[in-house]
């Protein structure tokens, strides 16, 4: 794909983009959503989203955060493999089905299953850093945004 415009080009055009979607991801102390789970899910959401901008960006941080190659290189079939917690399980079934919503609506057992690992406030800042990272993929694959490998 051919970039369309720069991200610098992009949000000198609309600002906005730098203070409201970043603000969406911003979860209040007390949510059991750890800086490794935030990876996860913004690393699932967009290779869901066939992003490879966001994809190279999150995997960059997660290993510079310490997460492990092996358990990144093995993300997508994350369903199959015991080296996900329950809790990241849970966050990444929400995640895809989030992300995925115009194939299926999340389901009430999965909310329920979701509910039952992070609570209400829980489900709901989830659900807000899912919508972070699923408005940035749409605008770095829409202008075409290509990483540096």
């Amino acid at each position: 794909m051919q970039t369309r415009l720069s991200p610098k080009q992009v949000f000198e055009l609309c600002p906005r983009f730098l203070t409201h979607i970043p603000a969406l991801g911003e979860t209040p102390k007390g949510v059991a959503i750890t800086a490794q789970l935030r990876h996860l899910v913004k690393l699932r959401a967009s290779q869901l989203n066939h992003c490879g901008y966001c994809q190279k960006m999150h995997s960059d941080e997660a290993r510079n955060d310490g997460e492990q190659q092996a358990r990144l290189d093995v993300l997508p079939a994350w369903r199959e493999l015991n080296c996900f917690s329950a809790e990241e399980r849970a966050a990444l079934a929400w995640t895809e089905a989030v992300t995925c919503i115009s194939v299926q609506q999340p389901d009430d057992q999965l909310y329920k299953e979701t509910l039952a690992v992070f609570g209400e406030q829980g489900v709901v800042e989830l659900t807000a850093l899912i919508i972070e990272i699923n408005s940035w993929n749409r605008i770095a694959v829409s202008f075409g945004f290509q990483p540096e490998v």
